[in-house]
């Protein structure tokens, strides 16, 4: 059950980041101005993109699965 919830939330969360990239024009999304400061204008951003939106919405796809499939990965 835990990895259904962690699954869920995950996948909730990276969904959120997608949406404050689309329809808030990144609002809320404090740490990306830092990134893009250290890292450039589009590393930052690929950084970012990839930790807060596709590792979240691929572990919360696999905790799902995991459930469906019976696996206790917690």
């Amino acid at each position: 059950m835990a990895s259904l919830i962690f699954g869920i939330f995950a996948l909730l969360f990276g969904f959120y980041t997608i949406y404050l990239r689309i329809f808030k024009d990144s609002q809320g999304l404090e740490k990306l101005d830092s990134m893009k400061k250290t890292y450039g204008e589009k590393a930052g951003l690929y950084i970012h993109v990839i930790f807060y939106t596709i590792i979240p919405i691929v572990v919360g796809l696999l905790g799902i699965v995991a459930y469906i499939l019976g696996i206790h990965i917690f």
